[in-house]
């Protein structure tokens, strides 16, 4: 399969909505408009769509967690589709996409719409980020029933993996620091994103404790925004005005339990199951930027070690050096600022700078000949990788 991936499949078409803090914005039309920009974009119309997949769909708890689902914009749009999926199970984030690649693959659907929205900043309000939780007169259960009654969040857990660093490999608040800093100055760059200002070191050491050790420059931001792709075959490619995306090498291995604090080690994400490198001839050595999934800071430092830009336990020590990842450097990573400063738009977000970069479309902050790159989405419980590369 992973042949019929490289060689049948393109990422042909990209597309995002307005993204803002908090747009006041009907979440479907939001999530319209994404999906029409990606199908023109991919030189299609939206009666050549034959696919519709989306995460996490519309069924999803979470205030703003989801904007629409498959039927909304099945309904919306007026597309009929011979192949549809669409929900929130394993490999998580990325899960529409990878289904949408399968799909095309085998035949199923020539051209499959997947997209991702999200409104989380305008639903919650101007209060505080809630954290994630049950209705009203639900009972927790499975995972959260272990987990709600302690009053635990998604930040609790991600401190707990910082502090496990730092006793572990000496991992400390400045070198962790930089990942936010380097992004927040990719962010100036990208005219989308969220927060644009100039962040220094005593700011970040200044900044308010989410769950010590772990600040609010280390977790992402809660916005508004939808982001959406078309797959399709790859002879497609030659009907386009831009490179297609190519899926190089793709992984969604997952090897442990889902209770992030129950496995194997908390130190880690799931993305160390990967076998990404034995599906292609590439090396580590051979990739031009990263797209790296950073729901908090601490999981950049996972997918560097897991993709083997540097050993278990070295990722402080390689980022404490801001250069090597920045624009210019060895190894930019999140060229439009992540989520940390460029907006919560989950792993999508991510998936999208990565075919800009392909593309060669970033602008100012294009990375030179980036003919290809990694992409790691996820966090503890689901994660997919690939290698992305430019197909004419």
């Amino acid at each position: 399969m992973a042949g019929s991936l490289t060689d049948g499949v393109i990422i042909s078409g990209i597309g995002q909505s307005d993204i803002g803090r908090r747009l006041g914005r009907d979440p479907l039309q939001l999530t319209v408009d994404a999906c029409t920009a990606a199908v023109a974009d991919a030189g299609l119309t939206l009666a050549d769509i034959d696919g519709l997949t989306t995460y996490p769909g519309a069924s999803m708890a979470g205030k703003g967690f989801s904007g629409a689902g498959v039927r909304d914009i099945h309904d919306a749009l007026g597309i009929r589709p011979n192949w549809v999926a669409g929900g929130v199970e394993y490999p998580g984030q990325l899960g529409a996409v990878v289904d949408a690649m399968l799909a095309v693959a085998s035949g199923l659907a020539n051209h499959v719409l997947c997209w991702r929205s999200i409104w989380e900043g305008t639903a919650q309000g101007a209060d505080r980020r809630r954290g994630y939780g049950v209705g009203a007169g639900s009972r927790a259960a499975g995972q959260l029933g272990w987990q709600l009654p302690y009053g635990v969040s998604a930040a609790n857990l991600a401190a707990l993996q910082i502090r496990s660093r730092m006793h572990r490999f000496g991992l400390t608040r400045e070198q962790l620091a930089q990942v936010a800093i380097v992004q927040r100055r990719h962010a100036a760059l990208n005219p989308r994103a969220i927060y644009t200002e100039p962040l220094g070191l005593q700011g970040y050491l200044d900044a308010r404790m989410v769950s010590d050790p772990l600040c609010m420059y280390d977790c992402d931001i809660a916005c508004d925004g939808a982001t959406a792709f078309v797959v399709s075959r790859a002879e497609h490619a030659v009907a386009l005005d831009h490179p297609g995306v190519a899926v190089e090498a793709l992984d969604c291995a997952h090897h442990d339990r889902f209770l992030w604090e129950g496995g194997e080690d908390i130190a880690r994400l799931n993305s160390r199951w990967s076998t990404i490198w034995d599906r292609t001839d590439f090396t580590a050595d051979d990739v031009d930027c990263a797209s790296l999934y950073d729901g908090f800071s601490v999981f950049v430092l996972c997918f560097l070690e897991d993709f083997g830009f540097c050993g278990y336990g070295e990722s402080g020590d390689w980022v404490a050096d801001p250069a090597r990842f920045s624009l210019g450097g060895e190894l930019p990573i999140n060229t439009a600022g992540g989520q940390l400063s460029g907006g919560r738009l989950h792993g999508f977000g991510h998936l999208h700078e990565a075919c800009v970069q392909v593309r060669g479309e970033g602008g100012d902050r294009q990375v030179d000949e980036a003919g290809l790159v990694a992409c790691g989405v996820g966090g503890a419980n689901s994660g997919t990788t690939m290698m992305l590369l430019r197909r004419s």
